[in-house]
């Protein structure tokens, strides 16, 4: 099974490789068309950048698809920002679904776009046993969008309006590069901030404990699929 891990920033790409090193993974350093990547052959994941902003993200993103076309999964991972009271510094949100907020059609009442995470992954992710860590991982939608949201009136219309647990910028980008390519997406984001007047600085604060959660989710669910010969 080959799944391929994409993180919008190297500060997020760097301290999920952190994590994985730390918990005695082997890494070895590749390349895949014109992107440097990281593979991790014991758990079946390649590692990758994607670039900041949905276009970027899903430029690299479609790069990484045209260069190999046998991936299982796609999976976008990286920091959110909290937009409902239930989640704490560190949790996890693995989208049940990626809806593009920004997307500003005022022609007609046609729905934003909206892509729905592979829900076989989803079903595999909810079975992970995370004891003894003390972070919780939730499912539901993910708000994807260019915008930096940083006060509680935007915080709040922003679930309103989406549903959405978390704003992040490039999910929707990956959706639609793996959507052209028929590829499975799944999004998944650590909180650092709530999204308030604070959350600039306290995304650079717990950007480290976010991701690190994330790889522990990831690898403890690669290691439970190879343990029982599970499949995507």
């Amino acid at each position: 099974m080959k799944i391929l891990i994409i993180t919008p920033m190297q500060e997020e790409f760097n301290f999920f490789l952190q994590s994985c090193t730390r918990h005695g993974y082997q890494t070895e350093n590749s390349v895949a068309g014109r992107l440097p990547v990281i593979r991790l052959p014991g758990l079946g994941i390649t590692l990758a950048r994607g670039g900041t902003g949905k276009t970027q993200f899903a430029v690299q993103t479609q790069h990484l698809l045209d260069t190999y076309t046998d991936w299982d999964l796609v999976t976008c991972a990286g920091a959110a920002g909290g937009i409902i009271d239930d989640l704490s510094i560190g949790d996890i949100v693995v989208a049940t679904k990626t809806v593009e907020h920004d997307y500003n059609n005022k022609f007609n009442k046609r729905p934003i776009p909206s892509f729905d995470g592979a829900q076989t992954a989803i079903a595999g992710l909810r079975k992970v046993s995370l004891l003894p860590y003390s972070f919780k991982v939730h499912f539901g939608t993910v708000a994807s969008g260019d915008e930096d949201v940083i006060d509680n009136e935007r915080r709040r219309t922003l679930h309103q309006s989406t549903g959405a647990l978390v704003v992040a910028w490039e999910g929707a980008g990956g959706a639609m590069a793996c959507t052209f390519s028929n590829v499975l997406f799944l999004e998944i984001r650590g909180v650092t901030d709530i999204a308030n007047h604070n959350a600039p600085s306290d995304f650079e604060t717990n950007l480290e404990v976010a991701m690190n959660n994330v790889a522990i989710l990831i690898t403890s669910w690669m290691s439970h699929m190879q343990q029982k010969r599970e499949y995507i």
